[in-house]
């Protein structure tokens, strides 16, 4: 646990989860996820090339200094007095979490879809997609914002909150770092196909697990709804999310859609080429705009529970 015991860290999470409800990602506040996105840059402007070696270089430098930075910080602070360094590890925790910021983003997209306005609409899906949004029709706003929501439960919410389970702020900063590298270079195209290939497979390793409780909890929240189908959610997992092109994204996205009763997936335009993606859920009815929400309410869902067993935890702990 990196000198913490099980309960310092539980109440190191319930503290950081709450940081990210309330304050979530203030823009004036400097966020690690920018410096190691900085880094990133860094390296690839001096050491770029088509070669897998280089970009394994590239992951062991990026996460040796994530966690050698992250833990100086918490470790000096600790060793200073005891609760500079529980702050610091809440802090560094929280940034690492992004329940809030993802909430925000999905309804900054639906917001304008309520009012009719499909131009600020697809600007604003156009923030958090990396397919091509100019033409996009509102169905196809919606669905990409679901879709959205639904994968980046696990970035966002149960992969840092698991890796700081097992090594507080230091080991969620490592994912974190990893989660940065992937989105920056682990493209498929040419220009990455090889130096990214590493960032690519290693995020794919570290979510692995954390895909498969998502995909559970969301089932567990499904049938604790009246607007989800707990029975389907489970189903649709079992007959589609081994069609989805990553071994992780394929099991919340076709949760979700099971759930809701809605068909994910399918064709997308990325830099004017067409991406055909294997389709997550049977389409019981047309999307429409309320399933951002839906999916926004999944999303609190998963961090209730997540909350409510770190909450327990902490009472097993005591008594």
């Amino acid at each position: 646990m990196l000198f913490y015991s099980i309960e310092e860290i539980l109440w190191m999470l319930a503290a950081a989860m709450m940081v990210d409800w309330i304050i979530g990602d203030p823009k004036w506040f400097p966020h690690p996820v920018i410096l190691i996105g900085k880094l990133i840059k860094t390296i690839e402007n001096h050491w770029y090339g088509q070669s897998k070696v280089r970009g394994i270089w590239l992951i062991v430098v990026v996460l040796l200094l994530s966690v050698i930075s992250t833990s100086i910080i918490t470790f000096g602070l600790q060793f200073i007095h005891p609760w500079l360094g529980y702050i610091a590890n809440v802090w560094l925790i929280a940034t690492t979490i992004a329940i809030k910021g993802l909430k925000e983003a999905a309804l900054l997209v639906y917001t304008p879809l309520k009012h009719g306005n499909l131009s600020d609409a697809r600007k604003y899906v156009g923030y958090i997609v990396g397919r091509d949004t100019a033409n996009l029709s509102e169905i196809e706003i919606i669905r990409a914002t679901v879709e959205t929501v639904s994968e980046n439960i696990v970035d966002a919410v149960i992969s840092p909150l698991l890796y700081a389970l097992l090594g507080a702020a230091p080991l969620a900063m490592l994912y974190r770092a990893t989660n940065t590298l992937d989105s920056m270079v682990g493209y498929k195209n040419d220009k990455y196909k090889h130096y990214g290939w590493a960032s690519a497979r290693f995020d794919d390793l570290l979510n692995w697990i954390p895909a498969r409780f998502t995909g559970f909890f969301i089932v567990v929240i499904s049938f604790f709804s009246k607007n989800f189908n707990g029975l389907r959610a489970w189903k649709a997992i079992q007959q589609f999310a081994h069609q989805h092109p990553s071994p992780n994204s394929g099991i919340p996205e076709s949760a979700v859609a099971g759930a809701l009763g809605i068909q994910l997936g399918g064709r997308n335009m990325y830099g004017g080429i067409v991406s055909e993606r294997a389709r997550m859920g049977v389409a019981l009815r047309d999307l429409y705009r309320n399933d951002i929400l839906h999916s926004i309410h999944i999303l609190n869902g998963i961090s209730v529970l997540c909350s409510g067993g770190i909450l327990c935890g902490i009472f097993i702990y005591y008594f």
